[in-house]
């Protein structure tokens, strides 16, 4: 599927979102108490997740620090494009991790929902890969089956995963379903789990989305269907499925994450007018739930249960980590209108970060890295 295509299609997606929120096709959502797992919503200081957002900002303003400026306005802001929400703890003071990376991972990207249908426009992190690798991370890209459940994803990461070089530890870096198909990976296959060391989401849909339960029945099965020549359909809707609420809160309540491995978690949410057009529609259907979100998850749905809360970024669900070749497209260059944010930055602070806490816990035998001087 080309660009225009790419762009006809998500436009058709993003129109009908608009009718759910008229109410011209949209449909009530009921509660079916026997598929319900028992929840709660809680701060993130009582719902066990350890707040490392003090620790982070300090690596990423270093990070932004040697990236290239904001075009045509000056050097990035972490202000602006890290939200600093209530309680975030103060700067540790330890000079921010720099240098080159010590070689003992490989940073490995998992890609989200319909990825594989977009590979001509867009891929996970594709502007930040090189910055990382001229640091002496090694990455590595794991093309999943944009319309297939996370069952078979699962397996799917598990065979490229375990295929690479021997010996080496991962870091996946995963977005949106992407971080669902990773979980399920690292659950149902013990030997990945063994390999990897940390996962760090981006925006992942850990808890779902209720757009997957909010959008009507005939939308989805035609997004499933529509003939995608380098994007096969999945069985029935068990991409969609694989993101409704009840189903991911059912299996985190029946699944134990692998205690081996560490969780990192960046939850992305803007305002309206700093969500691209095409995702406004998203946008303003979440905002009936919760108007905290990115356009396609809600921010407390998109952390994982005992991880390392890392951050807020203030981007929408695209901007986050999905740079756009708008020159293919006029329609894209259009309708993704507010992508501009320094991904490279972001990422290359959260690998950092996590390879920095990995050694504090012991977690590998590292060389300790050259500090940034204050």
């Amino acid at each position: 599927m080309g660009a225009a295509r790419f762009s006809e299609f998500f436009m058709l997606i993003a129109t009908l979102a608009a009718g759910v929120l008229a109410g011209c096709v949209g449909r009530p959502v009921s509660a079916v108490p026997g598929e319900v797992a028992p929840s709660i919503l809680l701060p993130v200081s009582a719902g066990g997740i350890t707040d490392g957002r003090g620790r982070f900002r300090e690596i990423f303003k270093n990070a932004l620090s040697s990236h290239r400026a904001k075009p045509e306005e000056g050097q990035w802001n972490d202000a602006a494009t890290l939200w600093k929400l209530r309680g975030e703890p103060p700067p540790t003071g330890k000079p921010a991790p720099t240098g080159p990376s010590s070689g003992a991972f490989r940073v490995v990207i998992v890609p989200g929902l319909l990825a594989e249908c977009a590979a001509e426009v867009t891929m996970a992190f594709g502007d930040a890969r090189g910055q990382l690798e001229q640091i002496g991370y090694k990455t590595d890209y794991i093309q999943t089956r944009g319309r297939k459940g996370s069952d078979h994803n699962a397996d799917l990461i598990r065979d490229a995963a375990m295929g690479m070089p021997a010996g080496e530890r991962f870091i996946f870096v995963t977005h949106s379903k992407g971080t669902v198909d990773t979980l399920e990976a690292l659950v149902k296959h013990p030997p990945l789990a063994e390999r990897t060391a940390a996962v760090v989401s981006f925006s992942g849909a850990v808890n779902g989305s209720p757009l997957a339960d909010e959008l009507p029945e005939f939308f989805i099965k035609l997004a499933h269907a529509l003939p995608l020549s380098n994007c096969p359909p999945g069985e029935g809707v068990e991409a969609a499925n694989s993101l409704r609420r009840n189903v991911r809160l059912a299996w985190l309540s029946t699944h134990q994450l692998p205690k081996s491995v560490r969780y990192y978690s960046l939850a992305a949410f803007t305002s309206r007018e700093n969500t691209s057009r095409m995702l406004r529609p998203f946008y303003d259907l979440l905002s009936r739930t919760d108007p905290v979100n990115d356009s396609m998850v809600i921010c407390s749905d998109a952390i994982i249960p005992g991880s390392v809360l890392l951050g807020y970024p203030n981007a929408d669900h695209f901007a986050v980590a999905m740079p756009i070749d708008k020159q293919t497209s006029p329609l894209l260059a259009a309708a993704i209108d507010k992508d501009e944010y320094p991904r490279a930055a972001l990422l290359e602070a959260a690998v950092r970060f996590v390879e920095e806490d990995l050694r504090e816990n012991g977690a590998a035998a590292l060389p300790q890295p050259p500090l940034a001087q204050q």
